[in-house]
Order: structure tokens, then C-alpha cells, then sequence
């Protein structure tokens, strides 16, 4: 038998007290706002607690500049990527393809450079412009023929691995591989230069190409009608193409700028390894995709920034140095990347449901 509303004052029901949400749903909401922010303090707080000192001058390792620089300088590729895969997950979609187009535009870049001979600024040209094509076409795969990103963007990377293979015929392209490449005495200038210690001995060209890169499109997303777009189309795509934004121009932009950035990224990827590798950027997609949804933004589109990319890419970062520090050997550091990124999701859809 149902239950009488209890009577108020005059006779009138009285509504219930409203619940309180509960300690335990609370600090899920509360990590799943700030889920970057903590994990990074915890995991820098972990750093500093595990690191090993250094036995001359008794500094904790994993707190010096130097380490800091050598985690940022480590994962400037993988944060170039993550750059351009911000963009693609803030539209709802993914873009798989990167790592290859990485690997495609390092044997690219070493082949005009070495084996051609060409001067550096029409070889970093084309070389952008090639990665920025490849974006393109996954955005038009997306975006107007409808086609859904996974399959679309996982269609360019096997594509982008062949080509990689095609243009370096199988092999490394370092100098003296071939004897009619144009460089046989040494690697170019720019190799070095690119991974070269600056500002003090400890910032490197890479390093600052991967935070010019975040801050730039920091700024776009953040203050431009571009940037606006993203995140309407990512919150609800049919309201935002209701609302007049042109969604397909939009999201093949995305697309297209995520291939520019994984293009920069394959340059610094042939100057850090010093040759250029077909096989280069093999999973770093799911490393860039770990960043973005680690450091905050979601997968469902809408909800996100740079910042929070950054954030995860430290977060990344940190996580492998202090495995590293620790002696946990390749196998255990993938395991304990793999749970990173489950809690992670996990914390996001537990918002996502309240």
C-alpha cells in the first residue's frame, strides 16, 4: 500500500528534505573536475618521495631541472601529437593515424634532407604541408563522406605506414646508407641542433617547438570563433549545424591541423633519433589519446583545453620517469599505463552519469 505524503503546517504535503550526495560521490565529482590537477600533484609528490638522491650533491634525481627538462624534452613528441588529437576529441572524433603520419613525415623529412640534398626550409615546408594533406583527407573521410573516424583515421594509418615504407624502400634513411644519397660524411646540422641543450644548458630546440606549439593553439581554442566551433560541434553536432556553423569545414580543419602537428613531430622525431624510420611512432597514438583523456578532456566531445593536455602529458611523462627511477622494467610500466588510463575513462563516465 503506497504511503500517505506527510502532512505539513495547514494541512499541504510536505516535500521531502532533499539528500545530500554522499562523501564517496562527492570525491568522484570533485577528482573527476580536477582529475589532472590531482594526479599530477600525486604522481609529482610520488616522484619526489622514490626518487634516488644524487650521491655528490645529495639532490633528490627527480626533482632538478635537469629531469624536468629531460621529461618534457622525452615527451615533446608525443605531446605534439596530443596537441592535434585535442582538437580532434573536442569534435567527438579520434584520429588514429598519427603515430604513422609521424613515422611518414620523419623518413620524408631525412629523405629531402639526406638523401636529396635539400635546403632545410623548403624541406620543412613540404614536409608540413604533406602531413597537413594526410589530416585533410581523414577529415574528409570524416566529415563528408560520413564515415566514422575509427575506421576512417585507422584507414591513413596503415596507408601512411606503406607510404613511410615506399619513400625510404625499407630501410633507415641515414647518411651513407645508400651510396647515391647527396649527405655521405655525417647527419645534417639541423639533427644536432634540434636536440641540442639551450637557455642555460638544459631547454632544447624540441622542447620548445612541442610548448610554442600548446601555446599557440592554446590561444586558438581558447579565444577564437575556430576554437567555438569545436566545442559546440562537440557538445551537440546537430544543434551547432542547426545553429549555422559549418561542422564538416570545421572538423576537417581539426583534422588537418592534427596532421600538421604530428608532421612537426616526425621532423623532431628524425633529429632526436638522428635518421629517419619507417617503423617510427608505432602506438604513440594511444600515448597522445592517454594524455588528452588523462590530463581531463572528453571523449564525448565538448569538454576540454589545452592546459588540461599539457597536464597529461606531464602526467605521462612523470609516470614513466618514476617507473624508470625504480627499475620497474618495459612490460610493468605498459601495465601500469594501461590501469592509468582505466581509472581515468572510469572517473570521467562516473561525472558523466551524475
Amino acid at each position: 500500500m503506497d504511503r500517505e505524503p506527510e502532512q505539513g503546517r495547514g494541512g499541504a504535503p510536505q516535500t521531502p528534505p532533499e539528500r545530500r550526495p554522499g562523501l564517496a560521490v562527492r570525491a568522484v565529482g570533485f577528482l573527476g573536475r580536477y582529475r589532472g590537477i590531482v594526479a599530477l600533484t600525486f604522481v609529482f609528490i610520488l616522484g619526489a618521495l622514490v626518487s634516488p638522491r644524487n650521491l655528490q650533491t645529495n639532490e633528490i634525481v627527480f626533482l632538478t631541472a635537469r629531469n624536468q627538462a629531460n621529461v618534457l624534452f622525452e615527451y615533446a613528441e608525443y605531446g605534439l601529437l596530443a596537441v592535434g588529437m585535442t582538437l580532434v576529441i573536442l569534435t567527438a572524433g579520434i584520429d588514429l593515424s598519427v603515430g604513422s603520419v609521424l613515422g611518414c613525415i620523419a623518413t620524408l623529412f631525412s629523405f629531402l634532407i639526406i638523401a636529396k640534398g635539400m635546403a632545410l626550409a623548403p624541406a620543412i615546408v613540404i614536409c608540413i604541408l604533406a602531413g597537413s594533406a594526410i589530416g585533410a583527407l581523414s577529415g574528409f573521410l570524416v566529415a563528408r563522406l560520413r564515415i566514422q573516424p575509427f575506421v576512417a583515421t585507422l584507414a591513413i594509418m596503415v596507408a601512411a605506414r606503406g607510404a613511410a615504407k615506399l619513400i625510404s624502400g625499407g630501410i633507415k634513411i641515414s647518411h651513407a646508407a645508400r651510396p647515391w644519397y647527396a649527405l655521405q660524411d655525417g647527419p645534417p646540422w639541423i639533427f644536432e641542433w634540434m636536440t641540442a641543450p639551450v637557455a642555460g644548458g638544459w631547454l632544447r630546440p624540441v622542447t620548445v617547438a612541442f610548448l610554442l606549439t600548446i601555446c599557440v593553439m592554446a590561444v586558438v581554442v581558447r579565444y577564437t570563433r575556430f576554437g567555438r566551433h569545436l566545442y559546440a560541434i562537440g557538445g551537440n553536432e546537430e544543434a551547432a549545424r542547426l545553429s549555422g556553423i559549418a561542422v564538416g569545414r570545421v572538423k576537417t580543419m581539426a583534422y588537418l591541423i592534427s596532421g600538421a602537428t604530428a608532421a612537426i613531430a616526425g621532423i623532431c622525431n628524425a633529429c632526436h633519433l638522428g635518421y629517419g624510420d619507417p617503423e617510427a611512432g608505432f602506438t604513440y597514438e594511444l600515448d597522445a589519446i592517454a594524455a588528452v583523456v588523462i590530463g581531463g578532456t572528453s571523449l564525448m566531445g565538448g569538454r576540454g583545453s589545452m592546459i588540461l593536455t599539457l597536464v597529461g602529458t606531464l602526467i605521462i611523462g612523470y609516470a614513466n620517469k618514476i617507473l624508470s627511477l625504480i627499475g620497474w622494467e618495459e612490460a610493468l610500466r605498459l601495465l601500469a599505463k594501461g590501469t592509468i588510463i582505466v581509472l581515468a575513462v572510469i572517473i570521467q563516465e562516473t561525472r558523466r552519469r551524475q
